[in-house]
């Protein structure tokens, strides 16, 4: 089973003056593909706050396998959230990005200005969806079949 761990960046949600759907949806979707969501949390656009954030979920102490970001994917000026997490990782995964924009474009001609991606973090896959909840359920929909074969790399177990 997959251990998840939902992070909503959001000047507004985090404010209060805004509903945080985007964090509901995928927990509702995550829960439909049978994973543990063990937190979820709501933080404003600033980097400093995503980096301690992701940090803390990452790596073989936390038990968290995902964590699935949504929203700061953009090109606005407070979208920093794959800056955040580029900061912590030990790596990058382009192949999630290059999947979720293609198949995004299908739905949208603006899926190409989207910075979501995938980075490694010891053990533990981030994922960064796009804000909205459409956006994000069917970004994550477009991997949702790597992410376990990648959880179970990340964690030393190969099936050959």
């Amino acid at each position: 089973m997959i251990r998840a761990v939902i992070i909503t960046v959001s000047d507004s949600s985090a404010a209060g003056t805004r509903e945080d759907t985007s964090g509901a949806e995928l927990k509702k979707r995550c829960t439909e593909m049978g994973w543990e969501i063990a937190e979820t949390k709501v933080l404003p656009d600033d980097l400093l706050q995503i980096q301690e954030a992701l940090f803390g979920y990452a790596g073989r102490l936390a038990g968290i396998d995902v964590v699935l970001t949504t929203g700061g994917t953009g090109v606005s000026p407070r979208d920093r959230t794959p800056e955040a997490t580029h900061a912590i990782a030990d790596f990058e995964i382009p192949g999630f990005g290059e999947l979720m924009r293609s198949e995004g474009l299908k739905k949208t001609r603006f899926a190409p200005l989207s910075r979501s991606g995938a980075f490694a973090s010891k053990q533990t896959l981030i994922l960064n969806l796009p804000g909205s909840p459409k956006g994000a359920v069917e970004s994550l929909e477009a991997v949702a079949h790597l992410i376990p074969h990648a959880v179970d790399l990340l964690h030393g177990r190969t099936k050959h």
